[in-house]
């Protein structure tokens, strides 16, 4: 079946057009969606909320405009960066401690993660208690530094200053 004949059928809503276009591009969507989304459950997620998006909006698709392909992956794309930025998606993050990120490299079979993990986890212990608390929810939990000053209840500006000198704490104590 050809790209126009799908469109086709897509427009009148035709079933076997929804297995085809699913067949033909699910795995390229994939892939884009959990590059982005870092969650093979999440992407699953998302890659559904893509292909019914694309079968509900089929008619604001115009060919003068630019590649079907290019059209589907703004889709993905959209709807990834949308999920990245929901709240129930960043809330699932925060509830990870730091000690849950070590754990996973400590159980890695690479000894570079091994030694990784253990090196970071000894400087960072090294740390004012207040760098280990910002270094935490902006490295290891994703908090963007606005939602770090809302938590430690400080001022954003703060919350920068701190993060850098904390930063600059840290690349001290890796030079030793």
């Amino acid at each position: 079946m050809s790209q126009e004949e799908l469109l086709v059928l897509i427009r009148k809503k035709d079933e076997r057009a929804f297995t085809h276009l699913y067949d033909m591009y699910s795995k390229s969507l994939f892939s884009v969606i959990n590059v982005l989304v870092k969650n093979r459950e999440e992407a699953e997620d998302v890659l559904q909320e893509v292909f019914v998006k694309i079968w509900k909006n089929i008619d604001s698709y115009s060919e003068s405009k630019g590649r079907f392909y290019t059209w589907i992956l703004n889709i993905a794309r959209n709807t990834s960066i949308d999920k990245l930025r929901s709240k129930n998606f960043n809330n699932t993050r925060k509830n990870l401690s730091s000690d849950n990120f070590v754990n996973m490299l400590d159980d890695s079979n690479k000894l570079a993660n091994k030694l990784d993990a253990i090196g970071i986890q000894e400087f960072v212990k090294k740390l004012k208690p207040k760098c280990i608390e910002i270094i935490d929810l902006l490295f290891f939990k994703g908090y963007t530094q606005k939602e770090a000053s809302e938590e430690l209840a400080i001022p954003l500006g703060t919350v920068k200053t701190q993060n850098r000198n904390c930063i600059n704490d840290l690349r001290n104590y890796l030079k030793i």
